[in-house]
């Protein structure tokens, strides 16, 4: 006899079920990909699985030093931030640290895209190498996303969902605003704080720095940092 109605699926059934799923996944899992997990005559709806995410989201938070982190692909469990330091130990391969140059064309094309090359160029005032965009493209940070309606027809570059993954964001949105950027980077400019591997710069090239080029700097430190955390923190297979 063919059942009338789909049962309701007990709430910690699901959110085991969830967790399973999203533990055995090698990348985060959107809400579709999730529902489709089930079967018709048993699926729990998307509002109880969005329910049963919000719980994991608190039990973990509350209760491990893991957590369930929504980024811009889905959801995904990850290493907290306060316990990477230790997990990083386990790997011996420290990741790529990237030249300033890359990092800033990063950082523009984050704030300021649609963007071009001549663009990026015309902020930091000197060339961007070929290599530093196909780095980025390569590392599925940036893609092209048209092209600006001007001679030459230059490529117009913007950022990736892998971007947003690999920087913890659901969406643009959640990228911290310059002018906040700008306090931040007062305060380090009084600790006399400085990049690894980067020179500091003399007096001389410093006192006119553009507001602009200051928030790039800032932003380009801090996804420097992300890249040193980031391997212990997004893997926990």
């Amino acid at each position: 006899m063919t059942q009338a109605t789909n049962p309701t699926m007990e709430q910690k059934q699901l959110e085991r079920i969830l967790e399973a799923a999203l533990f055995a996944s090698g990348q985060p899992m959107d809400i579709n990909r999730l529902m489709s997990l089930f079967p018709e005559d048993q699926h729990p709806g998307k509002k109880a699985i969005e329910e049963a995410l919000t719980s994991l989201q608190e039990n973990y938070a509350q209760y491990t030093s893991l957590e369930l982190k929504e980024v811009s692909s889905g959801y995904r469990f990850q290493v907290r931030d306060d316990y990477s330091s230790w997990v990083a130990k386990l790997f011996e391969e420290r990741p790529a640290r990237y030249s300033r140059a890359t990092l800033e064309t990063m950082a523009l094309i984050a704030y300021r895209q649609p963007i071009t090359r001549a663009e990026i160029e015309e902020v930091r005032g000197v060339s961007v190498s070929s290599q530093i965009v196909k780095t980025l493209i390569e590392r599925d940070w940036i893609r092209v996303v048209g092209h600006r309606d001007v001679p030459g027809k230059p490529a117009l570059y913007a950022t990736t969902k892998g971007f947003l993954d690999y920087f913890n964001l659901k969406s643009l949105d959640e990228l911290p605003p310059l002018a906040e950027l700008r306090d931040i980077d007062a305060i380090n400019a009084e600790l006399d704080l400085q990049v690894p591997g980067v020179v500091a710069s003399t007096a001389s090239d410093s006192d006119e720095t553009d507001s602009d080029e200051a928030d790039m700097n800032l932003v380009a430190e801090e996804m420097q940092e992300q890249e040193e955390t980031q391997v212990a923190s997004e893997v926990i297979h």
